[in-house]
């Protein structure tokens, strides 16, 4: 290899790093901007309850998918933690249901916010070939509607949910 190759090759490297280096930051910056503007949109989560009644669904483990805003499945909800996948744990109660999430923050959704539960092929960009993902609809305190989704280890759980919400 000449010295002129080796140049041309380590200054296209460079162009490349930079070039890298500036599509990740712009992605960044998307993601925090994104975060503001729903912010004041989202507001505060509701509080975690004292106390709970017995469980009426009992535990169901598997993946946390994600939030988005209602109706539109694929645009999701950045503000704080609730935009990341994490292992959860979703339990119903008389008084709400429960989201307990591995690395983050448990979600408290109040039983008389709940609008629908169903289940969906796709939400918060986790798309699956059947209705793969169990969809809780729900109203914020601060009267936006949002669409959480679960997707269990086991699909023969939905039924449970599905006929509880009925």
């Amino acid at each position: 290899m000449n010295t002129g190759t080796l140049v041309g090759s380590l200054v296209l490297a460079a162009v490349l790093a930079v070039l890298i280096a500036v599509l990740i930051q712009a992605m960044m910056r998307g993601w925090r901007r994104r975060a503001e503007r729903q912010a004041a949109l989202i507001g505060t989560l509701p509080p975690l309850p004292d106390t709970v009644g017995k469980a009426i669904v009992a535990p169901t483990k598997g993946l946390y998918v994600g939030s988005t805003l209602a109706p539109r499945w694929n645009d999701r909800v950045v503000v704080g933690d609730l935009g990341f996948r994490t292992k959860a744990v979703l339990t119903r109660y008389p008084e709400g249901i429960m989201v307990q999430r591995s690395g983050a923050g448990p979600i408290w959704i109040p039983d008389e916010s709940i609008a629908a539960i169903r289940t969906e092929r796709a939400i918060a960009g986790k798309a699956m070939t059947h209705e793969g993902i169990l969809a809780i609809r729900w109203r914020l305190p601060s009267g936006a509607e949002l669409d959480t989704g679960f997707r269990a280890d086991d699909r023969g759980e939905y039924a449970r949910w599905l006929e509880e919400a009925a």
